[in-house]
């Protein structure tokens, strides 16, 4: 037998325990389950001495499952969402040892040939993992799926590295089917998008590479190839704010290290913001229901991240600062109190959650499925395939627009005026960061530079509007109540008073962001 095609794979990574739990699951809503089978899987990877066919995006492998050799070639190895779409060349070979001339699709010789060269192909690392496939069929309109659990190791040299993984290959029927699948096998169990191919990840195990297990996820400059359309512009922003959201959600559940909420947040507003930006060019019927879903969790993201401030930079820092008759032990630890049992607790619950896991597929679904499509809108194609560069400088002027319908008024904003200027020129700010990396580079950063001033002291005044509910934030009871209340009152008296200052160089900062030039124009 051999086979040459595209396959569709959707690829997670699971607590191993949660692994071992999904093997012996019975019923899968929405699906026919077949008996799982386990088999032994070993499997060599080969590449130049100067790794061509990973920089090529190409994995060549033999696997040995039983006594039977097969020989793989991928092309297109790359995952984006968990989602591998890689063209895959199989056919049953005699020994461990690669044979060309097995392969029947001329394309890929070809392919192969051009990248290698007369180089020597040498043997890189092995997997060796036991695989429990089940084989899925959806029940609405017979889509088959082979589910794939796989725990092992990755063997390069003397090391060995544990390998678990989830792999969802879509055999027939529509290629949104595998997060289907994945929504009704993992219900409320915590999951990663797996950001590598099983090649990659023994490359870089090879080469010492660890990623840092539970750290937060800090969001990576956007790139866009030159002369991308727009369509295709916001699918990679969407795939970046996707990564920092599923990621940070995973440390947020593991630790309690308080970038966690924070990058969450970052990551959920960056999402919404990038809908409003391109709203021209999408469905507004499709991105509803993943709004409001991440508004949701980006106000419990929030409630946990502003505790976190107003405890480590509004009221902390001012202990040292209060008379010696003032104490701040009993406002600390009923504020921590309320940070740990009531605001962790609502976002970790939610967090840990089916719907959640549904948002993120469903997510990565809308981002690799052109879930923006509206096929009522004839429209719609031509601003899809306009050039970025062009939907950019509309976007920034449109948002740019809406910061100086506030910053006109700035000195009679109310407090609620001013909240919502902080929150358009975050929306501004996020919009620069997408669409940077279009412009030189030396006139996005004067302007950068300003808005993040500006921003900076607006998000102090939100923290002051934070400090200024203290009195129903705070719970303190019994003997502690009267030391906490005074403690709220200091807090509040003290920030006040620097918030008056604060505001007097606004109209200096706004000003000066107002005369930069803009690089869009």
């Amino acid at each position: 037998m051999s086979k040459s095609g595209r396959e569709i794979e959707l690829k997670l990574e699971l607590d191993p325990t949660a692994q071992d739990a999904l093997k012996s699951a019975g019923t899968i809503e929405g699906f026919t389950a077949g008996r799982p089978v386990t088999r032994t899987l070993q499997s060599i990877y080969f590449d130049t001495p100067d790794q061509a066919l990973r920089k090529a995006k190409i994995s060549l492998r033999v696997r040995k499952t039983g006594r039977s050799w097969v020989q793989t070639a991928k092309i297109g190895t790359g995952v984006m969402a968990g989602l591998s779409t890689a063209v895959e060349a199989e056919h049953p070979v005699s020994t461990r040892a690669l044979d060309f001339s097995v392969i029947e699709d001329a394309d890929v010789r070809k392919k192969l040939a051009e990248i290698i060269g007369d180089a020597p192909l040498g043997e890189c690392f092995e997997t060796v993992m036991k695989r429990t496939t089940r084989q899925l069929t959806r029940d609405s309109d017979g889509a088959q799926i082979e589910l794939a659990l796989d725990t092992g190791n990755i063997l390069a040299g003397a090391g060995s590295q544990p390998l678990t993984e989830l792999e969802m290959e879509l055999k027939s029927g529509p290629g949104l089917a595998v997060f289907e699948a994945a929504k009704a096998l993992l219900r409320d169990t915590p999951f990663r998008f797996s950001p590598y191919s099983k090649a990659e990840r023994g490359y870089r195990f090879a080469e010492g590479v660890t990623a840092a297990e539970g750290a937060p996820y800090f969001a990576e400059p956007v790139e866009f190839a030159s002369g991308i359309s727009a369509e295709l512009a916001f699918r990679d922003v969407l795939r970046s704010c996707l990564t920092q959201i599923a990621e940070n959600r995973l440390v947020v559940l593991s630790s309690d290290d308080p970038e966690g909420p924070h990058q969450l947040r970052i990551g959920l507003r960056r999402l919404r913001s990038a809908f409003r930006l391109f709203r021209p060019i999408l469905n507004p019927a499709t991105l509803i229901p993943l709004d409001d879903m991440a508004q949701t969790i980006a106000a419990e993201a929030g409630a946990l991240r502003d505790l976190d401030v107003l405890i480590e930079e509004i009221v902390a820092p001012l202990a040292a600062r209060a008379p010696e008759s003032l104490s701040f032990d009993a406002l600390l630890e009923n504020l921590n109190a309320t940070r740990s049992q009531d605001t962790r607790h609502t976002l970790v619950k939610h967090l840990r959650s089916a719907e959640v896991n549904g948002f993120l597929l469903d997510l990565a679904a809308y981002t690799e499925g052109r879930g923006w499509l509206d096929p009522e809108n004839f429209r719609q194609t031509k601003k899809l395939a306009q050039p970025v560069e062009k939907f950019a400088d509309k976007a920034l002027a449109r948002q740019w627009k809406k910061v100086l319908k506030f910053g006109s008024r700035i000195e009679d904003l109310s407090i609620p005026e001013r909240h919502e200027m902080r929150k358009a020129m975050k929306k501004m700010r996020y919009g620069v960061e997408f669409f940077g990396c279009l412009y030189p580079k030396g006139t996005v950063k004067p302007f950068l530079k300003r808005m993040k001033r500006l921003q900076d002291i607006f998000g102090y005044l939100n923290d002051v509007a934070m400090a200024e509910k203290l009195p129903q934030t705070c719970t303190a009871s019994g003997p502690q109540a009267e030391a906490a209340h005074q403690a709220v009152g200091f807090v509040i008296g003290w920030h006040e008073c620097r918030c008056q200052t604060m505001w007097q160089h606004a109209r200096g900062y706004w000003d000066a962001t107002r005369e930069t030039p803009k690089f869009w124009t």
